[in-house]
């Protein structure tokens, strides 16, 4: 992933946002809407957008957007820099491929020390219990 070409492809725009500002709200529009294109994106390869679209199903529409919005803060700029950063964060997870997991076995003291616990907690049990007359 060419992340400069990326941010590059980035399509903004303003909407009026709700929550704190009194009515200053009503007159600027602070939150901001970030929309990418997967399947045009020039910074992205094809196994890189077979990923994304798979991983990412339910957030793209049905022409390819994957859109984001923020509206955490009164700024305008701030919000852009912060759906840029959740965008760059979400891309970055989707595309991260886990280290496949080896399969091991117990270690042999492990194995005799479970036993050693289990042999004590029998015998404390039975210790419990009535002697026979």
């Amino acid at each position: 992933m060419n992340v400069s070409v990326v941010i590059d492809e980035l399509k903004f725009k303003g909407i009026r946002s709700s929550g704190a500002g009194g009515q200053h709200v009503n007159k600027v529009s602070s939150k901001i809407e970030l929309s990418f294109n997967v399947i045009n994106s020039e910074g992205i390869t094809d196994d890189e957008k077979l990923r994304i679209t798979n991983k990412l199903a339910s957030r793209i529409t049905k022409s390819g957007d994957l859109i984001l919005q923020c509206g955490d803060t009164r700024s305008q700029h701030r919000n852009k820099e912060l759906v840029i950063s959740r965008f760059l964060d979400i891309l970055k997870a989707t595309l991260h491929i886990p280290k496949p997991r080896k399969s091991s076995k117990p270690s042999k003291a492990s194995i005799r020390k479970r036993l050693e616990n289990k042999k004590k907690q029998a015998q404390k049990k039975s210790n419990r219990k009535n002697p026979l007359l």
